[in-house]
């Protein structure tokens, strides 16, 4: 399912447990970069933890796991992306 289309800012996310962790900042690649929290950190989950979108955004894990998995680097471009945007216009990567 395509969750990155219905996925809004500032929509509220929610754990498996149903408590609210963040809110999206935006999306980021493949990633959510949340809103920064009360130290003036930004986090990212990856989009393939969702599992719902309504008017909150759904994961498929716990707070407490969220809280240890999430990056608070920003993600790296996959290295397929990194080369097709290296090629110029119209010139295919092999």
């Amino acid at each position: 399912m395509d969750f990155a289309s219905q996925i809004r800012e500032h929509m509220p996310v929610v754990c498996s447990n149903g408590k609210e962790f963040g809110m999206v900042d935006h999306l980021d690649g493949s990633s959510i970069k949340l809103t920064k929290d009360d130290y003036g950190q930004h986090h990212w989950i990856p989009l393939e933890w969702v599992t719902k979108v309504d008017k909150h955004v759904h994961v498929d894990r716990p707070g407490d796991q969220v809280m240890r998995e999430w990056s608070t680097v920003a993600p790296q471009p996959a290295m397929a992306d990194q080369m097709a945007g290296d090629q110029p216009q119209g010139t295919a990567a092999y």
